[in-house]
């Protein structure tokens, strides 16, 4: 008997519902190549370290690489369900740390723009696993469409990744600009990757961060920062994450340290009573 592994995923995430919905966070970056999917991947395994249930869903369709830098090849994508009208078990992963995934896939132009058909189709799926999980990760394509904004706005907080260059800065607080534009209370925070040194990376941050308070009237919170580490290259071409790759190493242990702290900070997953990601998507498409 071939084993069935989407059979087996669901029986083992029925047993195990949590009593709120999962907490959902979007990586976006303002420009691509600043490692945002990196950082979401080794994030969500250091959160399933940190003994959580995590699910990281590859939204950056067509470009999406989460199961390359896990050392994995999915079997189905997002692009499946859709097409083939797939249950969302059967597109669903496991891979290291018990981390559970779903990959991007390709051929599929844009998933934000699928008619309220196949819309309704992804959101009944999603909606059968949000008690599964205590965070489930949206890895965002670089930017934001008129599209793609909707999902960042649904979700309980967006961590928006930047380097030390200042385009890469000037396009991080674009991407700002752009999502408080359409909601000012939506919970923002920054991690700065690829830092030379912690004095320098710091003294970035705080101009950084100065220049929102002055500009945009919000306050940003400096979620961390990652150094940068030649470990990070090695990992990704050996196709393994680097908090796996090398946990002795600098970038790893800033990682750790990071997701410590937002654990630590994060002591209530989900507030019961708020709106859930599903109807807060739904309103956000009925006014679009």
């Amino acid at each position: 008997m071939v084993y069935d592994q989407a059979d087996s995923l669901r029986r083992q995430l029925e047993l195990s519902k949590n009593p709120r919905e999962a907490k959902t966070i979007s990586f976006v970056s303002g420009k691509g190549g600043v490692g945002k999917t990196n950082i979401a991947v080794n994030f969500s395994l250091e959160l399933c370290n940190q003994g959580k249930k995590v699910l990281i869903i590859d939204l950056d369709i067509g470009m999406g690489n989460v199961e390359i830098l896990l050392g994995l090849h999915a079997k189905k994508t997002i692009v499946d369900m859709m097409h083939d009208q797939l249950p969302i078990y059967d597109i669903m992963e496991i891979g290291p740390n018990n981390l559970s995934y779903i990959a991007g896939g390709s051929g599929l132009a844009n998933l934000f723009s699928m008619d309220e058909y196949k819309m309704n189709y992804f959101l009944e799926q999603y909606q059968l696993i949000v008690r599964m999980f205590d965070y489930i990760i949206f890895d965002m394509g670089a930017g934001a469409t008129q599209s793609s904004i909707d999902f960042i706005l649904a979700s309980d907080e967006c961590i928006v990744i930047t380097t030390p260059e200042p385009t890469s800065i000037t396009d991080a607080y674009s991407m700002i600009k752009h999502i408080l534009s359409y909601d000012r209370t939506m919970q923002l925070s920054i991690i700065l990757n690829r830092s030379d040194t912690t004095n320098n990376g710091l003294r970035t941050m705080e101009r950084f961060q100065n220049v929102i308070s002055k500009f945009l009237d919000v306050e940003i919170k400096l979620l961390g920062m990652l150094p940068d580490d030649k470990t990070v290259s090695s990992a990704v071409i050996h196709q393994a994450p680097f908090v796996l790759a090398n946990k002795k190493s600098a970038v790893a242990k800033s990682l750790k340290q990071l997701t410590a702290n937002y654990c630590s900070s994060n002591t209530t997953v989900h507030n019961v009573e708020s709106t859930s990601f599903v109807q807060r998507l739904k309103n956000l498409l009925k006014n679009r």
